[in-house]
């Protein structure tokens, strides 16, 4: 199975070998996100994201881009995850990070997305939580619902991945590099980052603004644009006063990050 971002061991689920299986939710829970400063999301949440994160494109030109929430400004640093592995309260969970421990993807011996769970998981267990399957081997209702998210959010990461490519061939997205400067440390430079130039975007043909209406693009690159102003709440969620600067992206010199890479239609259990 490919590697999956914050999956240790995820495993296919089965009606046999599982029919016990129960999930708990843990109290640090968001233990397993706490290593990465930026979060894969989707379109549908940019309006949810958009309140507390900057959200950016993540890519190399010519190749594929994601999208994600910046939740640090260091590398393998999650700003909204705190020591007890809890998510910060009252700001938006990305659905890339509530899916877990369930995940669809693809087996060693199947082309086809089937439900994953990751193994290692501390809440798992055949004394409490979830069961997963009822007495007669189906699904149970919570496993259903789980079901029912794992396939929506895989039919909105294909919408985002469109957004995304339409963006760049259009040549809406530029570089942007972030320096961050705290005392007594050396200057951090966050790379990696993609944004839309609004200068470019009102200078786009009408055909191609009523196609990105049409499409749903245009409130999503809004959203986007909006959240920029996040930069500054991370900043003051760091322990010591910074001052994070955009600087050219062939110019920016330090210590530089990359935010993290990402990682998932058939619910087949076998």
């Amino acid at each position: 199975m490919s590697k999956l971002m914050f999956y240790e061991r995820p495993i296919a689920l089965n009606r046999e070998r599982h029919a016990s299986l129960k999930l708990a939710v843990m109290p640090d829970h968001y233990r397993f996100a706490a290593r990465t400063n930026a979060v894969p999301i989707m379109s549908t949440e940019f309006a949810d994201a958009a309140r507390d994160y900057p959200i950016v494109f993540v890519g190399e030109e010519g190749k594929a881009f994601n999208v994600a929430a910046l939740v640090g400004m260091r590398d393998q640093e999650n700003l909204m995850v705190d020591g007890d592995g809890q998510w910060a309260k009252g700001v938006y969970v990305p659905a890339f990070a509530r899916r877990y421990p369930f995940v669809l993807s693809k087996t060693d011996d199947s082309d086809n997305l089937t439900v994953c769970v990751d193994e290692v998981y501390p809440g798992l267990g055949l004394e409490r939580g979830e069961a997963l399957f009822g007495p007669d081997g189906k699904e149970t209702a919570y496993l259903q619902r789980v079901l029912e998210f794992l396939q929506a959010f895989h039919g909105d990461a294909q919408r985002t991945l469109d957004f995304a490519t339409r963006l760049a061939k259009l040549g809406l997205l530029v570089p942007k590099v972030i320096s961050v400067e705290r005392p007594g440390e050396p200057v951090q430079t966050l790379r990696g980052l993609w944004i839309v130039d609004a200068a470019k975007l009102r200078g786009i043909d009408d055909a191609r603004v009523v196609e990105l209406f049409r499409d749903g693009y245009l409130s999503w690159i809004e959203a986007h644009l909006i959240s920029l102003g996040n930069f500054t709440r991370l900043l003051a969620r760091m322990e010591r006063p910074a001052i994070a600067t955009s600087v050219p992206a062939d110019a920016a010199e330090g210590s530089g990050t990359t935010p993290g890479s990402f990682g998932g239609v058939t619910s087949d259990l076998h």
